[in-house]
C-alpha cells in the first residue's frame, strides 16, 4: 500500500485540523437521531411513529437548508454564515428538549434547516486547500472520520439517555454543535482561492500590444519565442474575460447545474438510499432473529470495512467514478440476504463497507471538479442535500419492502436500486460523449 497520499495530507497540518474539527462538529448531530427517538418514545412517552416524524421534520429542514447555506457561504464568507447557525443550535435545542410533541416537531425542522453547515464547510474548504490526488486523500480521510463519528455518536447518545435523560441528552447536542460552530469561526478555514493581484484588461491588452510590436521588430530567430510571449499573454486575458463571465454569472439561478453536474447529485442521493437501505435491513435482519443486540457487532465490521475502503482507495492514487463504485456497493448489498446469524451478517457486510467511504469521497470529488469555486459552497449544500433526500426516501421505502416480505427483499432491493442507478449513469454518460464526439 502506498502511504505517501496519507503523509502528503499529514504534512499539511491546516488540512489536518479541518478534517478533525470536522469530525468534532459531526458528533452531536451523529447522536441527535437516536436522542430525538429516545426522547419521543421513552420521555414524551408516545410511538415510534411520532419519533419517525420528529426524524422527519429534521431531515426535511437539512434538505432544505443545505443549498441556501452553501450559497450564504459563497457570498457572505465562513463568518457571516456559521455565526446564525452557532445561535440556533444552542436555542433551538435547549428549548426543544422541554416542550411537548406538537411543538417539538416545528422546531426540529427549524433546528435541521439552520444546523451547523458541517459538510459544506469542510469539503469545501479541503477543495480549496488541496489539489489532484491530495484532494482525492483528504476527502477519503474526511469521509472515513464521518464512519467513525456515526459508530461513536449513536453510543454515546445512547449512553446519555440512560445515564442522564434525553432532555439533558438533547440539550448537550445544542451546546456541543453551537461550541463546534464557534471553533470553526476562529479557525476560519479558507473558502475561496486567497485573491491575488490582477492586473486590469487594459493593462493586459497593453501587453499584447507590445508583444504584437516586439514581433514585428524582432529578428526571425526570435518569432518561437515572441509567439510563445503572444500566446501566453493571450490565454491570460481569456482566463480573465473567462472569470469576468463567471461573476457575472453568478447571481443566475444554479448555474454551475451542468449535465455531469446533475448526474453526480443523483449517484450522491442513489449513495444515500443504498447505505440507509442496507442500514434497515441489517437492524430488519436482527430484530426477526431476536439478536437486535448483536447490532452494534455487524455495524462495528461494516465501519470497519469502510474505514479499510477509504484507506485504500486513497492509498491507490486513482479516481473512480462515483457511479462504479455506487455499483459495486448495490451489488455486494445483495448477497447480505442469505446470512442469517449475527456473525454471517457482520462479516458479509464487509464487502459492501469496503465501498462505502470511496464512493463518498469521489462523488465529493467529482462535483467538485465540475463547479467553479464561485458557488461550490452552494453546490456541496445540494450535494449534501441529495444525500439528504436519499436517505429520506430509502428508509421508508425500504422498510415498507421489509413489512410486506422479509429482510432478505429488503437487501435485494437496496441493491438493485444501486446497481440500477450506477449502470443507468454510466451508459448515459457514454452516450453523452459519443454525442459530443460526432458533434465535433
Amino acid at each position: 500500500m502506498n502511504l505517501r497520499p496519507f503523509q502528503d495530507v499529514m504534512a499539511r497540518p491546516a488540512i489536518v485540523r479541518l478534517i478533525l474539527v470536522g469530525m468534532l462538529a459531526r458528533l452531536p448531530h451523529a447522536a441527535a437521531g437516536i436522542l430525538l427517538t429516545l426522547h419521543v418514545v421513552d420521555t414524551l412517552h408516545l410511538g415510534f411513529a411520532q419519533s419517525g416524524v420528529v426524524a422527519a421534520a429534521v431531515t426535511v429542514g437539512i434538505a432544505v437548508g443545505g443549498p441556501w447555506r452553501g450559497r450564504r457561504i459563497d457570498r457572505a464568507g465562513l463568518r457571516k454564515a456559521v455565526l446564525p447557525s452557532v445561535i440556533a443550535e444552542l436555542l433551538i435545542w435547549t428549548v426543544a428538549a422541554h416542550v411537548p410533541f406538537w411543538a417539538l416537531v416545528p422546531l426540529a425542522f427549524v433546528g435541521g434547516a439552520l444546523s451547523l453547515p458541517v459538510f459544506s464547510l469542510v469539503r469545501q474548504s479541503l477543495g480549496v486547500q488541496s489539489t489532484g490526488d491530495l484532494r482525492r486523500t483528504s476527502y477519503t480521510i474526511d469521509s472515513m472520520g464521518t464512519e467513525v463519528v456515526f459508530m461513536v455518536g449513536p453510543a454515546a447518545a445512547v449512553v446519555v439517555a440512560s445515564t442522564l435523560s434525553t432532555t439533558f441528552g438533547l440539550m448537550i447536542v445544542g451546546w456541543a454543535a453551537a461550541l463546534a460552530g464557534i471553533a470553526l469561526m476562529v479557525m476560519n478555514p479558507p473558502t475561496r482561492t486567497p485573491a491575488r493581484e490582477r492586473r486590469q484588461d487594459s493593462d493586459i491588452e497593453a501587453d499584447l500590444e507590445y508583444s504584437m510590436m516586439s514581433a514585428v521588430a524582432a529578428a526571425p530567430a526570435n518569432l518561437t519565442q515572441v509567439a510563445g510571449d503572444l500566446e501566453s499573454v493571450g490565454q491570460r486575458l481569456a482566463r480573465r474575460r473567462m472569470r469576468e463571465r463567471l461573476r457575472q454569472r453568478r447571481d443566475r439561478h444554479l448555474p454551475w447545474l451542468s449535465v455531469p453536474a446533475l448526474a453526480t447529485l443523483i449517484t450522491s442521493a442513489a449513495s444515500g438510499f443504498v447505505l440507509i437501505g442496507t442500514e434497515v435491513a441489517i437492524i430488519a435482519t436482527l430484530r426477526a432473529e431476536g439478536r437486535a443486540q448483536d447490532l452494534g457487532l455487524v455495524f462495528a465490521f461494516w465501519c470497519g470495512a469502510s474505514l479499510v475502503g477509504g484507506a485504500v482507495y486513497a492509498a491507490w492514487g486513482r479516481a473512480v467514478s462515483p457511479m462504479v463504485l455506487l455499483a459495486l456497493m448495490g451489488a455486494t448489498a445483495v448477497p447480505l440476504g442469505v446470512a442469517h446469524s449475527s456473525w454471517a451478517l457482520a462479516l458479509a457486510s464487509i464487502p459492501t463497507g469496503l465501498f462505502c467511504a470511496p464512493a463518498l469521497s469521489s462523488a465529493s470529488e467529482r462535483l467538485t471538479s465540475l463547479v467553479p469555486e464561485e458557488v461550490r459552497g452552494e453546490a456541496m449544500g445540494w450535494y449534501g442535500s441529495a444525500m439528504t433526500i436519499g436517505t429520506a426516501a430509502g428508509s421508508p421505502l425500504i422498510g415498507l419492502v421489509v413489512d410486506a416480505g422479509a429482510p432478505a427483499s429488503a437487501f435485494a432491493a437496496t441493491g438493485v436500486v444501486g446497481v440500477a442507478v450506477g449502470v443507468l449513469g454510466l451508459l448515459a454518460r457514454r452516450r453523452r460523449r459519443a454525442a459530443l464526439v460526432r458533434e465535433q
